[in-house]
């Protein structure tokens, strides 16, 4: 149970720290306070699943010590969510497609009948189904809106797709909670009637990215822990 808890709350607090970057950038004062209260809703998130991981696990870890001393190779998270912001086509197409997978595996684990798993899933699905709706209207706006803003989305889509896959794929630390795979069919089913909406195309292409699950990621993760991480790393055991 702790692998799977570690790749549940990485996904969460990897994700917060890459729209956290948008903090004071955000296109319009609205989104910048929108971006960063998603964030925080999923920094919540992580807390709870990182903190159920070191009590699975036993050691006397914390849930900052995992998050603020693991190297990248420990990390769990999908390679979807370190994947840099781009622009806000890109930030929130990553957002879409993740959303729509989290609401899903959180769905599905809220009826687990592992209570501890249960009781957060429960409480963490009523803040991903606004997430959902939030990034799918953005898309469907981009989508269907200026020349320039379609082909920006357009682009995103097919630039983040081969890293979707992985959202579905199941192994033994997932299996006795969630069987990933059977949450495609409906998440491509969501993806398409959003993208019909956005008058963009779903990409036709099978091949993708694999790794983050079992720690192989991308340089980008790395260069995120860096900033992530400076300050207790730098000053071990720092407190505010």
């Amino acid at each position: 149970m702790n692998e799977f808890c570690l790749r549940l709350g990485d996904n969460d607090l990897i994700l917060s720290q890459r729209l956290g970057e948008w903090c004071g950038h955000g296109p319009v004062l609205e989104e910048d306070l929108a971006l960063t209260n998603v964030a925080l809703d999923l920094l919540g998130q992580a807390r709870l699943w990182l903190s159920l991981a070191a009590e699975v696990e036993g050691a006397g870890r914390t849930e900052d010590q995992l998050a603020f001393l693991r190297d990248a190779g420990a990390f769990r998270n999908l390679l979807l969510v370190e994947q840099p912001n781009g622009d806000y086509a890109a930030t929130m197409t990553r957002q879409f497609y993740f959303d729509a997978w989290h609401k899903l595996a959180l769905a599905a684990l809220a009826v687990s009948p592992e209570p501890r798993i249960a009781a957060i899933a429960g409480k963490a699905v009523k803040e991903v189904t606004y997430h959902l709706q939030r990034s799918r209207d953005w898309v469907v706006r981009l989508g269907d809106g200026t020349e320039e803003s379609h082909r920006r989305m357009q682009a995103a889509v097919e630039e983040l797709w081969p890293y979707t896959g992985e959202m579905f794929t199941t192994d033994d630390a997932d299996r006795p909670y969630c069987d990933c795979a059977a949450l495609r069919p409906a998440w491509l089913e969501e993806v398409a009637a959003t993208f019909a909406r956005a008058t963009l195309t779903v990409p036709n292409r099978n091949w993708m990215q694999r790794g983050g699950k079992q720690g192989i990621h991308t340089e980008k993760l790395g260069r995120l822990l860096a900033e992530m991480q400076f300050l207790q790393r730098a000053y071990p055991g720092a407190q505010w």
